[in-house]
Order: C-alpha cells, then sequence, then structure tokens
C-alpha cells in the first residue's frame, strides 16, 4: 500500500486534515485516501465528481468508478497505479510530470479517463510526447505504403494500376522479385559507368582523333552510351509513374540522377552542331566541362544504399556541428594566417607574401595535412604553427562526437521505425484473419482502408493509436481478455 502522508492534506487556511471528507479510493489494488478539500481544488476532474457524488445513492456511483464497496466506502478503478501517482500531483504541484517508463500515447489516455486536460502537462513531457506522435505517424505512413505496394489501390483504374506497377517496379526493391533484380541491374550499371569514366582518362587507353587529340577508346564509349540508355530509360519510367511529378523533379536524387545523363545529351548535341555555330575550341571546352559533370553518377549509389541514405540523414540534423566547425576553423584561419604574416614577412627569404596568401597555410596546418610548400622559418613563426595544428586538432575534433552520436541515434530509429511497422502489419494480417474467420462474416480487408478498419477493432489501452484518433479506454480485465501474444503493445515498441 502506498500513499501520502496526511500533513500534506491541509489546506492554505491551516485546517486539520481529519476534519476534510475522506475518500477512500482503489487504484488496480492499491489503496489511499483522499481529501475532498485538496481534490475541489481542480472541480472539473473525475476525482473532484466524486466528491460531490459522495453523498448520493449507490445506484450513481457505475457511472464515475467501475465498482463502489458500501461496507468499506471504497471507491473502486481499474486503472493503472503508476500513472495514478503521476495524475495526483496535480492536486498538489499544479502539473503533472510523466515518470520514466510510461508510454506518454497510454498515459494520456489515463490523463483523459481523469478528466484532466493536457494543459496541465509538464512541458518537457509534452516534447516527449510530441516526439512519440511524430514517430506514431512516420510508422502509420509507412505500414499505408507497405500496404499498396503490396496490394495496390483496389478503387484505382486501368492508367493508375499501371503508373502503380511500374512505380513499385522501378522504387520498391522489396515490393517484388523484378523490382529487386531492377535495382541490382542498375547498382551494376552504375558501379560499371564510374568505372568507365575514371579509365578512360588514362592516356595509354586512349586513342588520338583525326586533329591529333587524346579522346576515349571507342569500346568505353560504347559501354558509355549502354550506361547512359539504361539510367535515361529508368529516369523517364520513374517519370512517368511517378503519382507527383512536379515532386519528383525536384527531388534531390532525381535532380542527381538528370545531372547524370544530362552532360551525354548536351555533349552529344554540342558536337553534332557546334562547328556551325561557335568555334570548335569553344566547343571542345564546354564537353570538357560537361564530362565533368559526370562523377554526379556516383550518388545514385545513396539511391540503393541505406546507409548512405542515413548518413546523409545525419548530416543533415548536424547542420549546426558542421557550421561550428567552419566557424571554428575561419577564426583559426584567418587569426593564424594573419600571425604567420606578420611574424614572417621580416625574413628574407619569406614564403609569406600576404595575407591571403597565408590563408592556405593556415589551412593546410589546422588541417594536420601540411604538405610543405609553404612553412615558417623563424622562431615565432614555427611557434605560431605548433598552436595553430594543436587548436585545428581540437576544433576538428569536437564536433565529432556530436555527428557520430546523431548517425547512431538516427540509424537505431529507422531499425525501430521498420520494426514497428512490421509488427503492425503482422497485427492486421492476424486482425484480418479473424474477421474472416467470425460467424457471418466473411468479408475480405485489403489495402490501406482495410489496415485502418482492421486496426480500429483494438479496444487495449496499450494500443498505439497509429491514426491518432480517440478511442474509449476499456478496463484491464478486458484488455487481459483480449490480450495476444503477438500484439504489438506501445510498452514492447519503447524497449527496442
Amino acid at each position: 500500500m502506498w500513499g501520502i502522508q496526511r500533513s500534506r492534506y491541509a489546506d492554505c487556511n491551516g485546517s486539520e486534515a481529519s476534519e476534510e471528507a475522506e475518500i477512500v479510493v482503489n487504484i488496480g489494488g492499491v489503496k489511499q485516501v483522499l481529501y475532498g478539500e485538496v481534490l475541489n481544488r481542480y472541480p472539473d476532474t473525475r476525482l473532484a465528481e466524486l466528491v460531490d457524488w459522495s453523498s448520493q445513492s449507490c445506484e450513481e456511483m457505475p457511472s464515475l468508478c467501475d465498482d463502489y464497496d458500501p461496507e468499506t466506502g471504497e471507491y473502486y478503478f481499474d486503472r493503472d497505479p503508476e500513472a495514478f501517482k503521476c495524475i495526483i500531483e496535480l492536486y498538489y504541484y499544479g502539473e503533472i510530470h510523466m515518470k520514466k517508463g510510461i508510454c506518454p500515447i497510454c498515459f494520456m489516455k489515463e490523463m483523459e479517463f481523469w478528466k484532466i486536460d493536457s494543459d496541465f502537462l509538464d512541458e518537457c513531457c509534452k516534447s516527449h510526447l510530441k516526439e512519440v506522435e511524430d514517430e506514431l505517424a512516420e510508422i502509420a505512413e509507412r505500414v499505408r505504403t507497405i500496404l499498396v505496394d503490396r496490394e495496390g489501390d483496389p478503387s484505382a483504374g486501368g492508367w493508375q494500376r499501371f503508373q502503380i506497377s511500374v512505380w513499385r517496379l522501378m522504387e520498391k526493391p522489396e515490393s517484388s522479385l523484378p523490382a529487386h533484380v531492377i535495382a541490382i541491374v542498375s547498382f551494376i550499371f552504375i558501379l560499371i559507368s564510374s568505372v568507365v569514366m575514371c579509365v578512360g582518362t588514362i592516356p595509354e587507353l586512349q586513342v588520338q582523333d583525326s586533329d591529333g587529340n587524346l579522346t576515349e577508346h571507342p569500346t568505353l564509349e560504347v559501354i558509355e552510351t549502354v550506361c547512359i540508355c539504361w539510367f535515361t530509360v529508368e529516369y523517364l519510367l520513374r517519370l512517368i509513374s511517378s503519382p507527383n511529378q512536379i515532386k519528383f523533379f525536384f527531388s534531390f536524387m532525381n535532380i542527381i540522377d538528370f545531372m547524370a545523363i544530362m552532360p551525354f545529351f548536351v555533349v552529344l548535341i554540342l558536337t553534332s552542331i557546334g562547328a556551325g555555330v561557335m568555334e570548335l575550341a569553344n566547343v571542345q571546352q564546354a564537353v570538357q566541362a560537361l564530362r565533368i559533370m559526370r562523377i554526379a553518377r556516383i550518388f545514385k549509389l545513396a539511391r540503393h544504399s541505406s546507409g548512405l541514405q542515413t548518413l546523409t540523414s545525419a548530416l543533415k540534423s548536424s547542420l549546426k556541428e558542421l557550421g561550428l566547425l567552419l566557424m571554428y576553423m575561419g577564426v583559426g584561419v584567418f587569426l593564424f594566417s594573419a600571425l604567420g604574416y606578420t611574424m614572417e614577412q621580416n625574413h628574407p627569404d619569406t614564403l609569406f607574401t600576404s595575407i591571403p596568401q597565408s590563408f592556405w597555410w593556415a589551412v593546410i596546418t589546422m588541417t594536420t595535412v601540411g604538405y610543405g610548400d609553404v612553412y615558417p622559418k623563424t622562431t615565432l613563426g614555427r611557434c605560431n604553427a605548433a598552436i595553430s595544428f594543436l587548436c585545428g586538432v581540437i576544433a576538428i575534433a569536437l564536433p565529432i562526437h556530436p555527428i557520430i552520436n546523431n548517425f547512431v541515434l538516427f540509424y537505431n530509429k529507422q531499425q525501430v521505425l521498420d520494426t514497428a511497422a512490421k509488427h503492425e502489419i503482422e497485427l492486421m494480417a492476424l486482425r484480418t484473419g479473424e474477421v474472416e474467420a467470425s460467424p457471418g462474416d466473411h468479408k475480405h480487408i485489403c489495402g490501406a482502408a482495410g489496415w485502418d478498419k482492421s486496426m480500429s477493432t483494438c479496444h487495449s489501452d496499450t494500443y498505439i493509436p497509429l491514426t491518432l484518433t480517440t478511442k474509449k479506454c476499456k478496463n484491464k480485465s478486458e484488455q487481459m481478455n483480449e490480450f495476444d501474444a503477438s500484439t504489438f503493445r506501445s510498452d514492447d515498441w519503447l524497449k527496442f
């Protein structure tokens, strides 16, 4: 048994707790004595209503509590006693703080049962609740995406079904075996194209054209053309089948795909009509500049690598740390280059001719590269160099840990969300089977709409409302009867 000392229940005027109306509540088997004057501080809550109804007949009690014992005057609530410890804090401290280990979604249901507004929740708990709700919304979106990938939209027309099929084939390698094969083939073409681009710059493998200039070997050009044809067909199919062409065109990864194929066709056009439009030398310079853009193809690997995608997301979330790194390095480069120029300018063989020219020395020194093309020759200059590379090591090392930590957190979060989405899919399949097996009901539930319908059959207090809708809570005795070992519970999800 747990409780709060009677001395805490004295009101602000100093009246004794024994003179107050006592109410005995039993929360999930744990008894506690509460006092009316304390509970009436928030008259709109369920406990305050219980004080008002305590003088009424016993027949009216079930509307406020689960059971009532007239012999002991004890009101029974089939609720979580640990959550009630947090709820009761409102009447003494004016706010509620969730204890560690309590699911925020389940706790909000407890507050709703006790008729307590969410505004009384502490700010730190509100932020935690917002994070959980965002993650649940992301899980729900992933579940709907998986269902659409598996079964499609039954209400779609012929052309829409074709678009969805092509989109899954080109964008969802996990949706089917052919899609997985296409993803592998695309990955191989990216590697081949990157290797050909590098090998084509080896002078021994190049051939001379009619003007005596070195160009790529014809065999490599054929391989390059085949790769570009594959990338072009892949890009066009994905563009045609995309549900939103504008969003598709301005997506970062799709911009990379466009930049990977665009130089080939621009070079082809320039070499075909360039002689009649502009000088040949200008055409060749434009061709060389566009050929350098082929290096963007290596970024296409990120489309087929979840690790690279996670790294990109981690760097996006670490922009503040990266900005601090650039600021530290910028200040250090300016400071030590100015000091280096000042200390070295009087030396007859000085290599520090100006402060801007000293920027290069400061950068390679602070990053501990040290090419040796520019170096100090005076004692003070060497001391300045020693301090600069020590400060450089510290400046670079400071933001590394937050960046790595963001990567680990983001990677673990993705694993948790993927696992949670799979659990929800399995739970939906089990509930769908139960509905199909029930007598008098042989309707088949499929797709995202079926997922929403099947998920609405859950009445457990521990169920995560992925659709973020409010449902009436049942007591724990009903939860135990409905609980299934395969059910994905919110407290299990928090332990991943």
